[in-house]
């Protein structure tokens, strides 16, 4: 599930919401992680505000800065006023428990609790919205954070990453979570329908969180956007589960600059813009 990301996005550094993400790093069972941070324009300008979090994890063989360039979520951020946050994995990946041991792996599960500690102590930060989103691996783990640290996240989306199953194998709290899966039915790189002993499809990964919150009654949301985007959503009041299938989509971020050209990841649609639909859906969800 590795992701190549065409060198011209470095170019894109000289963009004003690009330039303002600030560098930062800790210590974490020895070894120094290191992270972006954006904050919109308003954080400085109202000092009395907390602001929601969003943590944005990268793709499997992508750095923290691509994710921040690819994703585009700064513009998101300074439109709804939220805090954009990019942590580096090691080795440019995430422990989803497969690829690397569940237990054995790197503690990427404890570097981020200690990451949003951090990101409290430095930064006016409403504990009550905190979210996680990601692509691919990033995806992945970001599903594995609903599983583990409900108690931390209201909410997670996943992007073309559907439930590990390690992660259903492993864990066992039951806490509720808000879960969005935005994924492409043509995605070559993690497929739609699942893989034995990785992962389950789409599909699955939406009855999965239905039945963990709980969610057995109630009328579902069902919706074509445009001509690609199929929408299913269903909730119980304080949580909500979604699933937008893009059809013929690919291994990508819905609404970004399709760069991937010649690169074997597929098509990117136009028709929802990942960002905003993950805010629209985030805030909904408080602890």
């Amino acid at each position: 599930m590795k992701i190549l990301v065409s060198l011209f996005l470095i170019a894109c550094t000289a963009l004003p919401a690009a330039a303002l993400a600030q560098v930062k790093s800790l210590v974490h069972m020895e070894e120094k992680r290191r992270y972006l941070v954006y904050t919109p324009p308003s954080y400085g300008q109202q000092p009395h505000k907390v602001y929601p979090v969003v943590f944005n994890f990268h793709g499997g063989g992508m750095t923290m800065a691509e994710q921040m360039l690819y994703t585009q979520m700064n513009r998101a951020a300074d439109r709804h006023d939220f805090i954009v946050v990019y942590p580096a994995g090691v080795k440019q990946d995430w422990n989803v428990g497969f690829g690397m041991s569940y237990q054995d792996g790197t503690d990427d599960i404890g570097f981020t609790q200690a990451l949003l500690a951090k990101l409290k102590q430095d930064y006016r930060v409403d504990d009550q919205r905190v979210y996680a989103t990601g692509l691919s691996r990033g995806g992945f783990f970001a599903l594995r954070l609903a599983a583990e640290l409900p108690q931390l996240f209201a909410a997670v989306a996943s992007v073309g990453a559907p439930m590990p199953e390690p992660v259903i194998a492993y864990h066992t709290s039951r806490g509720k979570v808000g879960v969005l899966q935005l994924h492409g039915t043509a995605d070559q790189v993690v497929a739609y329908a699942g893989k034995a002993t990785g992962y389950l499809s789409a599909p699955a990964t939406y009855t999965y969180w239905l039945e963990r919150n709980g969610i057995t009654a109630g009328e579902t949301k069902t919706a074509n956007i445009g001509a690609d985007v199929t929408w299913q959503e269903q909730g119980n009041g304080r949580q909500r589960v979604a699933l937008a299938t893009i059809r013929e989509g690919g291994h990508t971020w819905p609404g970004a600059d399709p760069f991937n050209i010649g690169l074997p990841i597929g098509k990117t649609t136009t028709t929802i813009d990942a960002n905003e639909t993950i805010w629209q859906f985030f805030s909904q969800h408080h602890l």
